[in-house]
């Protein structure tokens, strides 16, 4: 049975709106990420870790959406940054095309931290009007599953546990060759409680939130079989719950 829907026809695509509400939506970016990793590495993972959840579960999943909210990162160059306003109506406008079709539930594999924010938005919106949306994203997830696989200072971007899972799923276009350890700069204005409006390049040089250097191919498939396991564990609970228990509640 296919779960891809770039690869079905749309007789087959009929076929599995008839039977099914449910449906995956990986989103990325394209920014920096070191000099050792891709500029796709966000919408690289989100791909992969979509489009086995999807056989796995026989969950239809679509086409990956490749660029986000990415300005903090623009002084790296080919960084690719949508506005949160035009990445939020693109998502909206997938979700309500799914929504004609009969599908009332959707996962977002969502494998940026800066469109967090706008997606959560948009899921209350969507659940105003029937439709049930959940975020999912690996590397908290990896954290919590696999509290002792990386130091803290290979969790962050572009270090060594989102360089790991690049090697494990594409090494032929990593290059650990150029990876490096950096210590953020420090900034004397944050303070407890304090956000600053600081991009990318105000805290390093190279792009990397710590240390990269301990990278492996290993390590990364072990976040993959973990995180992976997890969204199917998601996605069998979700599909069996009806839409109306996902509804908000009445007036108290």
């Amino acid at each position: 049975m296919k779960v891809l829907l770039y690869e079905m026809s749309w007789a087959e695509a009929k076929e599995y709106f008839t039977k099914n509400d449910i449906a995956i939506l990986p989103i990325g970016a394209n920014e920096q990420h070191g000099l050792q990793n891709p500029l796709g590495t966000d919408h690289l993972i989100a791909k992969a870790l979509a489009e086995e959840t999807a056989k796995r579960t026989g969950v239809l999943c679509l086409q990956m959406i490749p660029y986000g909210i990415s300005s903090h990162h623009k002084q790296f160059w080919g960084t690719i940054s949508i506005s949160p306003e035009t990445f939020k109506k693109y998502v909206n406008e997938v979700c309500l095309s799914l929504n004609y079709y009969g599908i009332t539930k959707i996962v977002i594999i969502n494998a940026h931290g800066g469109n967090l924010n706008t997606l959560a938005e948009l899921a209350r919106q969507l659940r105003e009007k029937g439709f049930f949306t959940s975020i999912f994203q690996w590397w908290p997830a990896a954290n919590k599953l696999l509290p002792d696989l990386f130091k803290p200072e290979e969790r962050r971007h572009a270090c060594a546990e989102e360089t790991s899972v690049n090697l494990a799923l594409h090494p032929e276009i990593v290059n650990m060759d150029a990876a490096v350890d950096e210590t953020v700069h420090e900034n004397i204005l944050q303070l407890e409680g304090i956000t600053l409006p600081l991009d990318t390049a105000d805290y390093t040089d190279a792009g990397v939130f710590g240390k990269s250097s301990t990278a492996s191919a290993e390590k990364g498939k072990t976040v993959l079989e973990a995180v992976i396991n997890e969204l199917v564990k998601h996605e069998n609970l979700l599909k069996k719950e009806k839409i109306e228990n996902l509804m908000q509640k009445p007036k108290a």
